[in-house]
């Protein structure tokens, strides 16, 4: 059972008893049929997330007549920028050098694309098994993603500590958040997403900032 219009209201409760804004809701559809997708988007949800290029290029296709936004979240191997960039709309999972310059290399031969949005994940937790880009590290990162015209960096993505624990959570996501604020401050930019919370943890991630959840279990239930 897809239950979109019920966790809206709840994300809504909660940010109205703490007066909080209300981030944006994405789904994440990783495994998800077609036919459940078009459910969430009967409810109103828009903005939908793959883990896969592989699995969203037999799905986002069949999908085409939804009026809705696909990101990229799961990390993104090179030989499949090529792909990515023709199904997605925005690539959440930018964390390495070789990355940007695929990305922005493809990109210079599609004008009509350009300039395309990312954001930079970042690996708040320290733990190894995560994906992203060491916080000290990240500065380097987008300084190297404003040099290349194509792209438009638009903010930052992390996944929390596993498992969850309120204090290690809002630290994780704590530390998004004053990552976001040097870089604005010191590139003179504004970097308005920080993509952070999922279904165990969205609460503590809204806390602290986040400006979009990105959300499975709770809307489409356990994954087939």
């Amino acid at each position: 059972m897809v239950r979109f219009s019920a966790f809206r209201d709840e994300v809504a409760s909660f940010c109205e008893k703490h007066g909080l804004p209300v981030p944006r809701i994405m789904g994440v559809t990783k495994t998800v049929e077609g036919e459940r997708i078009r459910e969430a988007f009967a409810q109103g949800l828009r903005l939908f997330g793959e883990n896969r290029v592989q699995e969203a290029r037999g799905k986002i296709p069949e999908l085409a007549d939804l009026d809705a936004e696909w990101h990229l979240v799961g990390y993104l191997q090179r030989n499949k920028v090529r792909h990515a960039l023709a199904l997605f709309h925005v690539i959440q999972s930018v964390d390495r050098p070789a990355l940007v310059e695929a990305l922005a290399g493809r990109l210079s031969r599609m004008p009509e694309r350009v300039p395309y949005p990312v954001l930079v994940e970042v690996n708040t937790s320290g733990e190894p098994q995560k994906h992203g880009v060491h916080p000290e590290e990240v500065f380097s990162l987008v300084e190297m993603i404003l040099a290349h015209p194509v792209l438009r960096l638009e903010g930052l993505m992390t996944v929390g500590p596993y498992p969850v624990e309120e204090k290690r959570s809002r630290k994780a996501f704590a530390l998004l958040r004053e990552l976001r604020n040097r870089l604005e401050e010191r590139f003179g930019i504004r970097l308005p997403v920080l993509s952070m919370g999922m279904t165990e943890d969205w609460p503590f991630a809204v806390l602290e900032g986040s400006t979009l959840i990105r959300i499975g279990r709770a809307i489409f239930g356990a994954r087939r």
